[in-house]
């Protein structure tokens, strides 16, 4: 029996996952880390805890399962995108990573539209200015700790610091790099006329590469750190919003799904590069190489659910399920650390709007899935509005566990819900697949859907659908409303 390797290099943690030859999950291994937000709008972590996840992890599971370590086909990677580690010519992070969630760099977002142009930077990488992009936060970084920006060497996101550890590589994939604000979509290139022209170094850019590449083998130091057999191939692997896309057995184009983890998006495949007028939605390349995945992204969904039951304590879906539609006049702006789709204002916050003294705990966590739900009900009509269809949404992630989520999701959408046997895994599965048919262990992409079957329909309810489209407009009002005080 052969097997994949796949790491999935998240926010919270890195979940470590062993697929065999027919995609089945072996066993799998989650080790988690911090994330540092030092000031607001900031959002860090440290590479070297990265690393050290995929160390322990790997020997965790290489223990489980003897004899993975010499029938290892290929060590794959699924990453948390958009960040930005900074590495010395020594192969040493100078830095903490700046995160996918940070955003900080506004003043260089403003710049940058202004130097280069923003509606020529949607139409050319997919996605508008802002100072969620690596590029931007590579500015603020020469802008800011010029000393760091000097010594650097390469610009690489999660999964590609682990894949240098491993390999002494320094590459990245067209998925990862369609996340940076300098890919052009169509060439699959980096801009190197926009760097010349905003004096950043191309040189300290990553080479591109496809997602099945084999980027190298594991290095004999390594191999001491990991426990896995020197000389076992490395292949670089996807960020993770388009390994999950591959994961839910979203390939051909028009299959759609919708993940909620940390953050939240709405998906599909598609054979082209989506752009809408309002530069509401974005698209990144998939893993797949001839395909690319318009989506809709907000900042904090499962992130807004935790940090609301930090603050007022666990309330479980049996609660919340009591709570009437619209959580008796709550609603709740997810906006914890500004938002992307479909406004991009960085200035945006969360706010609970209609408290009362007869309101409680459950009211005000239904409120929090209410308000990801809702938000992410204007990604699927900013879509929709492109030429977009969504007769079934796949649903993965960890808000999938939540009966009350998956049926508020199918109501607020009116749209069936489709719930997948590999779920939390999904992300882990398509970089599975990538790297199983990197090395040839897997023959197509086909292969994708053997981890993807649907297990369970969750069908909208018409009357409870109709509430929610009145509550959408209510949603989007408090938002216009208040969005001059955020400022």
């Amino acid at each position: 029996m052969k097997y994949i390797l796949a790491h999935d290099l998240g926010t919270s943690g890195n979940k470590a996952n062993l697929f065999d030859e027919t995609g089945r999950l072996v066993a799998t291994h989650l080790e988690s880390y911090p994330v540092v937000y030092p000031h607001a709008q900031w959002a860090e972590q440290n590479p070297d805890d990265w690393w050290r996840a995929v160390c322990v992890s790997t020997r965790a599971l290489l223990l489980e399962i003897p004899d993975a370590r010499d029938n290892l086909a290929a060590v794959s990677f699924s990453g948390q995108m958009m960040g930005v580690v900074a590495v010395d010519s020594n192969q040493r992070a100078l830095r903490s990573a700046i995160i996918w969630a940070d955003q900080r760099a506004t003043a260089e977002a403003e710049w940058l539209a202004e130097k280069i142009g923003a509606d020529e930077m949607y139409q050319r990488t997919g996605h508008r200015v802002s100072p969620a992009y690596t590029l931007e936060k590579i500015l603020w970084l020469k802008n800011h700790q010029p000393d760091v920006y000097a010594q650097t060497e390469k610009f690489l996101c999660a999964k590609e610091y682990a894949v240098l550890k491993l390999t002494n590589a320094a590459l990245t994939d067209f998925s990862d790099a369609s996340g940076s604000n300098v890919f052009d979509l169509e060439t699959r290139a980096w801009r190197v006329d926009w760097l010349e022209k905003i004096g950043v170094d191309a040189k300290r850019f990553a080479r591109v590469v496809p997602s099945t590449t084999i980027a190298g083998q594991v290095t004999r130091a390594a191999s001491e750190e990991t426990g896995l057999r020197a000389g076992t191939p490395v292949v670089i692997g996807g960020g993770d919003g388009s390994c999950a896309a591959a994961g839910a057995g979203v390939i051909d184009a028009g299959e759609c799904y919708c993940n909620i983890g940390t953050s939240a998006w709405l998906s599909f495949s598609s054979r082209a590069p989506l752009f809408d007028a309002q530069q509401r939605t974005l698209t990144f390349h998939h893993v797949h190489p001839a395909r690319y995945t318009p989506m809709g992204v907000m900042q904090s969904a499962g992130g807004a659910r935790e940090w609301v039951a930090n603050q007022i304590g666990q309330v479980s879906d049996e609660q919340i399920a009591d709570v009437p539609i619209g959580s008796r006049g709550i609603i709740f702006l997810p906006y914890l650390i500004g938002e992307r789709s479909p406004w991009w204002n960085p200035r945006a916050r969360g706010t609970f709007v209609g408290l009362s003294t007869s309101h409680g705990r459950a009211e005000m966590a239904r409120a929090t899935l209410e308000g990801v739900a809702l938000n992410l009900k204007l990604i699927l009509v900013a879509l929709a509005s492109q030429g977009a269809r969504f007769p079934a949404i796949r649903l993965i992630g960890g808000g999938a566990k939540s009966f009350v989520w998956t049926q508020m999701l199918a109501d607020v959408f009116n749209t069936p819900i489709h719930l997948l046997e590999l779920n939390a895994e999904a992300s882990a599965w398509g970089a599975a697949v990538v790297g199983g048919i990197g090395v040839g262990l897997y023959r197509d992409w086909n292969i994708a859907n053997a981890n993807a079957r649907v297990t369970r329909v969750v069908a909208p309810q018409r009357e409870r659908a109709e509430q929610y489209q009145a509550l959408a407009a209510r949603f989007e009002k408090v938002y216009r409303a208040l969005e001059p005080l955020m400022e």
